[in-house]
């Protein structure tokens, strides 16, 4: 009996770390249904992206309040919860404390009081968080695609956060042993009082209470990962290792097409010759479906935030256009969450359920309304490209199915005749300078 609570303990960490590993396999499993896409360039630049952006929060401030309040908030999450190999520790060896044996009591002093100070500011910035999505309502919360879970999931990780802020408060508040060292009990000081008349069974229940709590807290927490738009605090890092580094106007060309147009402007080439024998069959042009993404548009897909800038900064949308580049992130990770469900019922082979990324989650309205300026790209704090998705959707409609805006069709098929985008013929392009 002895050691029942490091059994105990052992369990409990084991089965939330199982889950862990099972739900990033799943992850990594529905990520690599993307198309092959060589990511291995200019190594150096990318990790100094990754650095800045996703470490350093670079794009984050550019609003400067909710920049400095997310920085309060994930520094002060991921530092405090240094303290989890305190407990890990403690919890698998049944000691307590064990920083103390292991560290001069300032040193660790100094920390628990920065880990304290730092809980305290990560839940005033959550309070400040949760009064703008409910209380302000911010325009960008209020967006259709911000009905339901994900406004409900927003609010369950700010009181996530707020639980195990509290948890950690109290469980130093409580441990009479700690408040004795009068070091680095800088704010649980303030709450020991409370405790104060209570017997010590009683302080000893409510600390362990606290303890097993916290850390139950923080494994549930990391499982919840998986289903929240805050997966992006692991996902982060390589979303921005793998961003895209060429120029944000810079679009790709598909090699098929390029050999097409370099035949087209060979004049010794006939027209009507018969392609070669190993010619390559031209892959699927564009995408219609999750499948026909890339792997790093699928993971751009996990990364999303839901923050709402990209749309925000969105003229289309700011002018009363259905599109909203945030739902566009949105619904091509809800459709490769069906795809990847349906992979594991049948046991790892898709069966066709019918539907498809274009037509049944987005638009052909969505997707005409973008002007292609890029706003969305710049404003992602975390990278994204959802330009990329609305191009390749694009492609797939002109170029596999014929399906363009009357406009553009006559824009194109005026350059295929008249060489221009206007319905004059060559000869007559010239006639408005001899008008009077």
């Amino acid at each position: 009996m002895h050691y029942l609570p490091q059994m105990l303990f052992a369990l409990v960490l084991t089965i939330g770390i199982g889950f862990f590993i099972k739900n990033v396999s799943q992850l990594r499993r529905n990520i690599r249904l993307g198309r092959a896409l060589q990511v291995n360039d200019n190594k150096s630049q990318r990790w100094k992206n990754m650095i800045k952006i996703a470490l350093g929060q670079t794009k984050m401030v550019v609003r400067p309040i909710a920049g400095f309040l997310h920085i309060i908030v994930y520094l002060g999450f991921i530092i405090i919860n240094i303290e989890v190999l305190e407990i890990v520790i403690d919890g698998l060896f049944g000691t307590h404390r064990i920083g103390l044996q292991l560290l001069s009591k300032p040193i660790y002093g100094f920390l628990i009081g920065a880990f304290e100070i730092l809980a305290v500011l990560v839940l005033i910035a959550v309070i400040i968080f949760w009064i703008r999505r409910n209380g302000i309502k911010l325009k960008r919360f209020l967006s259709s695609e911000m009905k339901g879970w994900p406004k409900n999931d927003g609010n369950i990780i700010l009181y996530f956060e707020v639980v195990l802020m509290c948890l950690f408060l109290v469980m130093n508040a409580a441990d009479t042993n700690f408040q004795v060292l009068d070091s680095g009990n800088i704010v649980s000081q303030y709450i020991a009082p409370i405790f104060s008349d209570m017997p010590a069974n009683t302080l000893h229940l409510i600390e362990r209470s606290a303890w097993w709590l916290h850390i139950i807290g923080i494994l549930a927490f990391l499982n919840y990962l998986y289903y929240s738009k805050h997966l992006h605090i692991l996902l982060a890092f390589p979303n921005t290792y793998y961003g895209k580094l060429t120029p944000q106007g810079q679009f790709k060309n598909l090699d098929a097409v390029t050999q097409e147009v370099k035949l087209m402007m060979d004049p010794n080439a006939d027209p009507f010759a018969a392609p070669a024998e190993d010619a390559v069959e031209p892959e699927k042009f564009g995408a219609s479906d999750v499948t026909d993404l890339s792997w790093v548009q699928l993971l751009n897909a996990y990364t999303c935030t839901e923050c709402g800038r990209c749309t925000s900064e969105c003229p289309a949308n700011q002018t009363g256009k259905k599109l909203s580049p945030r739902k566009i992130m949105m619904d091509t990770r809800d459709r490769l969450e069906e795809v990847g469900k349906n992979i594991s019922a049948n046991k790892g082979a898709f069966k066709d359920d019918g539907k498809q990324l274009l037509g049944d989650y987005i638009s052909h309205e969505e997707l005409w309304a973008c002007t292609s300026c890029n706003a969305c790209v710049q404003a992602c704090p975390v990278s994204i490209d959802p330009l990329s998705i609305i191009m390749d959707m694009r492609q797939y409609l002109v170029m596999e199915q014929s399906s363009a805006p009357s406009d553009l069709n006559n824009m194109m098929g005026n350059i295929e005749n008249n060489g221009a985008p206007w319905p004059f013929n060559q000869m007559d392009r010239l006639n408005w300078t001899s008008e009077n």
